[in-house]
């Protein structure tokens, strides 16, 4: 199958520049409507650095000395628990209002509207445009062959059982163009533009008020409940046991080049499981031990109280 070269000429590259185009004015636009970004909340940010911290400390509390993570430690839940980091300390008992009279709310769920508006409207109407004028055309031939799977995604609009799958229709061109070009706005607009794909797919397939969520909003645009957050991460620290990531360091380093040998570190283990069942044994003693006695108590006691 040949194809006349005007398809190329009038079908093929315009579509290709206008959707260019629309990406760089969409671009602009969209910079115009964010305008100074907002400085961010003391409080809130507070509360984020405060998740991290914790974060931080779970992950990577191997590094600092068993007694300085311990502290940590205790400080943090402790926290966690008052709701020392919430932005109203009191909000976890305080029964939420409508969130539409939050100005911070509203003005969050506008934003996203905008941005919305700004990532589908260019969309559609490249997309009816194309339906409109180009319909059924059929533009290039892909250098490569494919397999059958592909012939829904590359021939979208030309419903034909014996065409090569390698033909690709107007409307797959436009789909291809949409993910294909975000190499040359980024070489265009810098990286971070406004004329994403991913985010355009995003919003089309959402349509809703999870796109307007602040960052202390659930998808559904409610706001979250930061004392629970602050709870469930509190019982995560509390799991969380301490491995000194130095312990026998100097062993480690003779055993690595050779100096000693490797049964030395395994000695070093057993050692050190021994002595963890040893305080565990111990323990369960003292308590099998305080249980018994407690009854012995409790029983002396309410044989008192019947003598009198």
């Amino acid at each position: 199958m040949l194809l006349d070269p005007a398809i190329r000429d009038w079908v093929l590259i315009p579509i290709m520049i206008v959707m260019v185009l629309v990406g760089i004015v969409r671009h602009q636009v969209t910079v115009l409507l964010n305008g100074t970004p907002k400085k961010a909340d003391l409080k809130s940010a507070r509360e984020t650095k405060a998740l991290q911290r914790c974060g931080i400390l779970r992950a990577h509390g191997f590094h600092i000395p068993e007694h300085a993570f311990h502290s940590r430690k205790a400080y943090i839940s402790e926290a966690f628990e008052k709701g020392t980091y919430l932005k109203e300390p009191t909000g976890g008992n305080k029964p939420r209002g409508n969130v539409m009279q939050d100005p911070a709310y509203v003005e969050n769920m506008m934003d996203g509207m905008k941005k919305n508006m700004m990532n589908i409207v260019p969309q559609t109407v490249i997309m009816g445009w194309i339906n409109f004028f180009f319909s059924g055309f059929v533009l290039v031939r892909l250098p490569f062959p494919l397999t059958v799977r592909f012939k829904g995604m590359l021939q979208r609009g030309v419903e034909t059982n014996d065409m090569d799958v390698s033909w690709v229709s107007s409307l797959s061109w436009y789909f291809l163009n949409l993910f294909g070009l975000q190499s040359v706005f980024t070489l265009l607009l810098g990286s971070g533009h406004a004329a994403d794909a991913m985010r355009d797919m995003q919003a089309m397939s959402t349509m809703g008020m999870g796109n307007a969520a602040g960052p202390n909003l659930t998808p559904t645009g409610q706001p979250q409940d930061m004392h629970k957050i602050f709870l469930g991460e509190k019982e995560n620290l509390d799991l969380t046991e301490h491995e000194w990531g130095l312990e026998n360091v100097e062993t480690r380093l003779l055993v690595k080049y050779g100096k000693k040998p490797a049964s030395v570190l395994l000695d070093q283990k057993k050692a050190k499981i021994a002595k963890a069942s040893g305080r565990l044994a111990a323990a369960a003693s003292a308590s099998s031990v305080a249980a018994p006695s407690a009854a012995v108590a409790a029983a002396s006691k309410k044989k008192g109280r019947r003598q009198v």
